[in-house]
């Protein structure tokens, strides 16, 4: 299954558990119904930023929209088997390096985004989580709420997403960081 195929069904299926219409979800997202349409029917792909409103308005983690469920995961996965998507608009890289379960068991996921890209996320007001960043390579710039952060090579930042969060990049060059995110 493709990745767009992927975010297709997962989103449509998280849609529809919850008991939201296209319409409900436009609402809590401020995503139009007509985009969240293509996005389900595989006629677009959406960006970054706009898988993180309606990740946000339905109260799971970006990875929930990105991976399949997994009940009982391996103990092995292999970088083949980990599901990468790519932002159309900024090229930003996502790697779901461990899958998504449903006990709550920390995620990591690798990023990376290009030189001068950004990316916002709106707080997440249902099950916020923790998440703690380590840069790998890079330079990064982190607007959490309102506290600014400059990440280099090696630093570590502790943060949720219960607050608008911005990842920007002003380096001249890709930067790399991996991501941990948990409930508590």
């Amino acid at each position: 299954m493709s990745i767009d195929q992927l975010i297709a069904t997962r989103l449509q299926s998280l849609r529809k558990t919850q008991g939201l219409s296209l319409e409900q979800l436009a609402n809590n997202s401020g995503v139009s119904k007509a985009m969240i349409s293509k996005i389900e029917r595989q006629d677009s792909s959406p960006s970054a930023s706009l898988l993180g409103r309606l990740a946000a308005s339905l109260g799971v983690s970006l990875a929930q929209l990105l991976s399949e469920e997994n009940p009982q995961p391996a103990p092995l996965r292999p970088r083949a088997e980990q599901e990468v998507w790519k932002d159309p608009d900024i090229g930003y890289l996502r790697r779901q390096v461990t899958a998504h379960e449903e006990n709550g068991a920390p995620e990591l996921v690798e990023i990376t985004l290009p030189a001068g890209a950004r990316v916002s996320y709106p707080g997440w007001h249902q099950q916020a989580y923790k998440q703690r960043l380590w840069m790998v390579e890079g330079t990064l710039e982190i607007c959490y709420g309102d506290e600014n952060y400059a990440l280099a090579a090696g630093d570590a930042l502790t943060f949720g997403v219960d607050l608008p969060v911005t990842f920007s990049n002003p380096g001249d060059q890709s930067c790399r960081y991996l991501l941990v995110m948990s409930d508590k």
